[in-house]
């Protein structure tokens, strides 16, 4: 990035996220995000090299202004496996519903888009890091259950952790957020904590 006026970035960044929001889908170009924000189309590329690194910084604004690392502290700190797989999946299974509407427009996107392909693809990653801190954890108190590699179970989780899942769940099957976050806590426990392993 060659320009360092942070108010201008906040406010393509602002521009970004409400057309997303907002269903525009594929309509989310740099010239879209210029007309928004009443810039040129020159001044969004001094900002943002590419459409996919303002796609990415995007996400990852949204995190910043949603407060994602306070989110995921009660995980970080947990005192046990078991603990971090619940506090991961609460953290995680609550944030999903707040980033829906961006996380619907990347994904209806991703398939033709490559820069929405690559703005997914790093949020998603970093969901997986966080399955794999869970499972890890799980591992380092041998509470892991038996026979389960370390990377099948993160993709296990991954996987079970999937807004996709969650989109059939609750938006589909109509559960609520509670009976959402209940459930995939017991079947997580149920997949991945050693049958009988103490807290």
């Amino acid at each position: 990035m060659s320009s360092e006026n942070p108010e201008t970035r906040i406010r393509i960044l602002d521009a970004a996220l409400a057309l997303l929001e907002g269903g525009q889908g594929s309509g989310v170009r740099m010239a879209d995000i210029a007309k928004q924000t009443g810039i040129s189309r020159q001044a969004v590329y001094l900002h943002f090299s590419t459409r996919a690194e303002l796609l990415i910084a995007t996400t990852l604004y949204v995190d910043e202004i949603k407060g994602v690392e306070d989110r995921l502290t009660p995980s970080r700190t947990a005192l046990s496996g078991p603990a971090r797989l619940d506090a991961y999946i609460e953290a995680w299974g609550n944030y999903i519903p707040e980033i829906y509407g961006i996380a619907k427009a990347l994904l209806a996107m991703k398939d033709t888009d490559e820069a929405a392909a690559a703005a997914w693809d790093s949020r998603m990653q970093a969901v997986r890091e966080g399955c794999a801190a869970a499972i890890t954890a799980l591992k380092d108190d041998s509470r892991l259950s038996a026979g389960l590699p370390v990377d099948q179970a993160t993709d296990l989780l991954w996987t079970m952790l999937s807004v996709r899942n969650w989109e059939q769940l609750t938006v589909d099957c109509g559960w609520s957020q509670k009976k959402y976050i209940a459930a995939t806590k017991r079947l997580a426990r149920r997949a991945f904590v050693m049958e009988g392993a103490a807290e």
